[in-house]
């Protein structure tokens, strides 16, 4: 199976001289996670994360794209899956500009662990559960936390998704990058890190924001069941609860190293 197979094509692109506050609307309005730059030219030169988007504190910044960009592997429509797998693991990146060949970096398309993981062959994986590869160390926050203060461990954490639980430690749901962008708060951060959003003066709460329900599984779900429900939910990582208390987590890219490291998956 080849790139140029699964690959999503028409892809939603920014410029390196676009304003960041413009790639933010674009990101929202087009409800997607990072976006290819390209140069004047049209050729791609990296990428841009939905992080680099909420790593901005103004509103009114001059800042552009070109000073956020993420290189990206080579990859062509002719690339294996396997092997463009392989380099988006290497990369940690998960997802990356398909190009035209390798002296030819017009853009054709996006790949992502999504667009492979709905295309790995899980039916032929061993039954391995969840509990040997989940995360277990696993950072929360509160409906009545403000979304100034997630945030900032979003970005001190590096992570793009934190689990919502109540002060009972009952599992609600999930906030996640996308769900701030998307919301229209993401607009204002001061260089206190407090979030103002209309002028109000007052850094709105998780539970205004966050993605309900929180779709679970329990440890002992094989991988294979576990990528099903990533897929058929359209989520980017996805809980194991027990007794709905949340003890672990999976995402796509563990997930994605599962398949890669497995023979025949992909």
């Amino acid at each position: 199976m080849k790139v140029g197979d699964i690959m999503t094509t028409d892809p939603v692109c920014v410029k390196e001289s676009d304003l960041m506050t413009h790639a933010r609307h674009v990101l929202r309005e087009n409800h997607l996670h990072g976006l290819p730059v390209l140069d004047n030219k049209g050729y791609v030169l990296g990428m841009l994360d939905d992080q680099d988007i909420l790593r901005m504190r103004s509103n009114k910044s001059e800042v552009t794209v070109g000073g956020y960009i993420r290189e990206t592997p080579l990859i062509t429509p002719d690339t294996d899956v396997r092997e463009a797998a392989k380099l988006l693991l290497q990369a940690r990146q998960h997802r990356c500009a398909v190009v035209k060949s390798s002296t030819d970096r017009t853009i054709v398309g996006i790949l992502s662990d999504k667009n492979i993981l709905r295309n790995a062959h899980v039916s032929k994986m061993e039954p391995k559960a969840v509990s040997n590869v989940m995360n277990s160390r696993i950072q929360t926050a509160y409906p009545d936390d403000s979304i100034a203060k997630i945030w900032g461990n979003m970005l001190e954490w590096d992570f793009s998704g934190i689990p919502v639980i109540s002060h009972e430690n009952e599992a609600m749901g999930m906030i996640t990058r996308s769900d701030i962008i998307k919301s229209g708060f993401a607009r204002i951060r001061d260089h206190s890190g407090d979030m103002h959003n209309n002028g109000s003066g007052d850094s709105p709460k998780v539970e205004r924001v966050m993605s309900t329900p929180l779709y679970s599984i329990s440890s002992d779900t094989t991988i294979s069941k576990a990528i099903e429900s990533l897929n058929r939910h359209n989520v980017s990582r996805i809980c194991v609860t027990n007794d709905n208390k949340i003890i672990g987590m999976v995402d796509r890219f563990t997930m994605l190293k599962e398949c890669v490291d497995g023979l025949g998956y992909l």
